[in-house]
């Protein structure tokens, strides 16, 4: 912005001994440029940095293989803790499924307590990577929630 400033200043000077259909020109072209680099800063590239909901998107990200393949990888890996073995319910999760199908920013939403959360947690940061969302045949970053069932409920 002090940039700008700057340059707003330095073409006020210079229209004040310029023919007024040179002005005219100089003005649109300052407007264009000025409008062409705010849109070059606002624009990022959605793949990079923008987060999408799973919800609202085209292509949904899923696990490798889907969702029974998902549930056969919980089974096999979740350890239910000790103190919870004789809990039933669900673990409420939420993540961020990253361009790369990694998994990031893991929390437990809701969960049973007794160290349910933490377990859903670490079967999580061990996942395989996942095939990430698409819009508009972008690969996107893609918010994802899902429940994990524990002790078969």
């Amino acid at each position: 912005s002090d940039k700008l400033f700057k340059i707003k200043n330095n073409l006020q000077k210079k229209l004040s001994t310029t023919p007024s259909n040179e002005k005219l020109f100089i003005a649109s072209v300052l407007f264009f440029s000025i409008q062409l680099g705010y849109g070059q800063e606002k624009i990022t590239h959605p793949n990079q940095n923008s987060l999408y909901n799973s919800a609202g998107i085209s292509v949904k990200p899923e696990f490798p293989g889907g969702q029974k393949e998902f549930e056969k990888y919980i089974r096999k890996n979740y350890i239910t803790p000790r103190e919870a073995k004789e809990i039933k319910g669900k673990v409420y999760v939420t993540f961020i499924i990253e361009i790369d199908g990694s998994l990031t920013d893991i929390k437990v939403l809701r969960d049973l307590g007794f160290g349910t959360g933490k377990e859903a947690i670490r079967v999580l940061e061990q996942s395989p990577k996942w095939i990430p969302g698409q819009q508009k045949g972008l690969i996107v970053r893609t918010t994802y929630s899902l429940p994990i069932s524990i002790n078969g409920f």
